[in-house]
């Protein structure tokens, strides 16, 4: 594991590795001269995890769970290009990073809802 993520945060380490798959999914569509897909693909997917790193230097609670939340529509807009990618046969099955995708979906709505419920 890099050495840049931190070993006690599991969100941080999870989008990470998640962006470092999406770079290489993506290497695969432009090698295969899927050129609109592969850029609004490492757009979102790597946006998860630059949301996220900055969420850890919010301002407070609210613009912390602001930015998570921002994380959140980077999340929902990755699993559509994912999903188009799964279904179209021409296509490299995104299957793995939709299973990925969906893991940090889950823990961003728990830390933010977590995040919510304190005073």
């Amino acid at each position: 594991m890099n050495e840049i993520v931190q070993k006690d945060n599991l969100i941080l380490n999870l989008s990470f590795e998640f962006a470092l798959m999406v770079m290489d999914f993506c290497e695969v569509l432009r090698s295969e001269k899927r050129y609109a897909v592969e850029h609004q693909l490492i757009r979102s997917g790597t946006s998860i995890g630059a949301n996220i790193r900055e969420a850890q230097h919010a301002e407070s609670k609210a613009d912390f769970i602001h930015k998570l939340k921002i994380a959140m529509k980077e999340v929902a807009e990755t699993q559509y290009w994912l999903e188009l990618c799964k279904f179209s046969p021409v296509y490299p099955d995104s299957s793995a990073l939709i299973e990925k995708v969906e893991v940090i979906s889950k823990v961003l709505s728990k830390i933010i809802i977590t995040m919510k419920s304190k005073p």
